[in-house]
Parts: C-alpha cells; sequence; structure tokens
C-alpha cells in the first residue's frame, strides 16, 4: 500500500509540474506583439515592394524570430524578439548581412509596439536614438516606422513600410 501511494504521489506531482512547465510563456504580455506574427510583403509609402519577412514564434512561444529580405535579395536579417518578465519589457536584437545590429527595448501601447534603443554618439557628435514603432492597423496590415531621435525630436525616418499578410 505504501508503495502504491509513493507511485501516485510521484506521478500526480510529474503531472503538476509538467502542466506549471507546459505555458511558461502564456501570460497576456508574451502574446503582445503575436499581431506581427506571419508571412508578408512588404511595400513602401508609394506601393513599391521593398521586400519580404516572415515572423514566427519560438522556443514554445517564448520568443518571435525574423526573417527579412530584400525584394532585390541583397540584404538580408534577422532578429530574435522576446518579453523580459524581469523588467517587464520587450526586447529585440537585429543582425543583418552588413554587420549593423540593433538592440531595442520597450512595450506595446494599444495597438503599437514601440521599442527603441539606448542614445549613442554619432561621429558628428549627436546624441541620438533610434525608435521603431509597429502599428496594427483596422484592415490587418502592418506599419513599420524606424525613426532617429535626437533630444526626443525625429531628425530622420529610415524605414517606412507597410506589412501586408500572405500566411
Amino acid at each position: 500500500m505504501k508503495k502504491l501511494i509513493v507511485i501516485l504521489f510521484m506521478t500526480y506531482g510529474a503531472i503538476a509540474f509538467s502542466q506549471k512547465d507546459a505555458c511558461v510563456c502564456c501570460s497576456d504580455a508574451y502574446h503582445s506583439f503575436d499581431f506581427w506574427v506571419g508571412t508578408w510583403t512588404v511595400t513602401d509609402s508609394n506601393g513599391n515592394l521593398v521586400g519580404k519577412n516572415t515572423i514566427e514564434k519560438v522556443e514554445g512561444g517564448c520568443a518571435l524570430r525574423e526573417r527579412w529580405i530584400s525584394s532585390n535579395g541583397k540584404s538580408t536579417g534577422t532578429s530574435l524578439n522576446f518579453y523580459n518578465g524581469e523588467n517587464e519589457q520587450w526586447e529585440q536584437l537585429w543582425i543583418d548581412n552588413s554587420g549593423g545590429h540593433l538592440k531595442l527595448s520597450g512595450n506595446r501601447k494599444g495597438n503599437q509596439m514601440i521599442l527603441s534603443s539606448e542614445e549613442k554618439s554619432t561621429p558628428e557628435d549627436q546624441i541620438v536614438k533610434n525608435r521603431i514603432t509597429w502599428t496594427l492597423n483596422d484592415n490587418g496590415t502592418v506599419r513599420q516606422q524606424w525613426e532617429v531621435l535626437e533630444e526626443g525630436q525625429v531628425i530622420t525616418v529610415l524605414f517606412d513600410g507597410l506589412y501586408h499578410k500572405i500566411e
């Protein structure tokens, strides 16, 4: 009888433990960037095709992986995006085939995910930071706008693309 009780306790403990760990990244915070998941064609503000982007949930839904390729195939990049529960922010690390990289963090506000970099000094001694905003539109498209800010003011828009879901 004692053996049976021990076996039942061990089985219950294993089931409870596996159920607890089955959905580590299931809170609403981990899903706040899900609107970007999918395969997309991306156009510029004039409607010209600029590339294709695939964003997929990875690592059991705990992260998003982005795979970008420009329409001419010359520019590629990837990012890993995840919700950092310790500081309660989303973080992104972008790396491209030109050797460029960008680290961003931030959160969703309404229908927008807004991520920014730390401030950095340019060769011209400007103190700037990057801000990228993804806006979920009512028709299901997503607008991505990458701005450079100096003292909180936009000084350059590096990218303004409209995502059209194909999958």
